[in-house]
């Protein structure tokens, strides 16, 4: 069966990203238009029509079919939820963490504190079960630990980091991620708090992310430390 979809555009960020790269406006308010959902099988992803060889099974196993019809998540939560389940299950982990820390997303702005916290836990372990993480990467599960409230591996994982003497841009968001950590801040903070100015940055789409299907986000990471220079 074949569906309408509208490709999505996204326009550039104005606003610093959060510590966990969630983009600033106006693309943070376009999450309801990152993926495409099949209206007859639930299948979601950037681009549908380019489903993975292996996503058809799991879009008819049992696994996803109970999740994409639990109505005590939000819909667009499980839209994202169901895309990380196929990532999962064709072993692109990194992605599917990645997938999963959109739901948090979703759960944040529906002021769900509850499944925010699951999801960004599942996002943890997503990431932790797949291939050995860069600095980049572990700044982002720090932060998934933080938002979370389990400050005591947050802080195990901080220090960790701390010692393999990462990148000076890494290190100024460590600091700031190891003093909310200690004062157990568990609230949204954005990289303009760790970084000198200017605050205008750049956010990797979305589609990239999940292509990349587990590689290491360096690419966006240096672009920052670019525009912190100011070139």
């Amino acid at each position: 069966m074949e569906s309408r979809q509208t490709p999505f555009r996204p326009d550039p960020p104005e606003q610093a990203p959060d510590l966990d790269l969630r983009p600033g406006q106006p693309l943070r308010g376009s999450m309801a238009r990152w993926l495409q959902q099949c209206p007859y099988c639930g299948y979601s992803a950037p681009d549908i029509g380019r489903a993975h060889p292996a996503a058809a099974e799991a879009v008819a196993a049992a696994p996803f079919r109970a999740l994409i019809a639990d109505s005590t998540h939000p819909p667009l939560a499980r839209r994202f939820l169901a895309w990380a389940h196929v990532l999962e299950e064709t072993g692109a982990l990194h992605a599917a963490a990645e997938a999963t820390l959109h739901a948090a997303w979703v759960a944040d702005d529906l002021n769900r504190a509850d499944l925010a916290s699951a999801w960004r836990q599942d996002a943890v372990a997503l990431w932790r079960s797949g291939p050995s993480l860069d600095a980049e990467q572990t700044v982002r599960v720090i932060d998934a630990l933080r938002r979370s409230g389990a400050w005591q591996d947050a802080a195990n994982t901080v220090e960790i980091l701390a010692a393999t003497n990462p990148p000076e841009a890494v290190a100024q968001v460590v600091a700031l991620e190891r003093r909310l950590i200690a004062g157990q801040d568990a609230g949204r903070h954005t990289l303009a708090s760790a970084l000198p100015p200017p605050a205008r940055r750049p956010h990797v789409a979305h589609q990239q992310i999940a292509r990349r299907g587990g590689g290491n986000s360096g690419g966006f990471w240096a672009r920052l430390r670019r525009m912190f220079r100011g070139s």
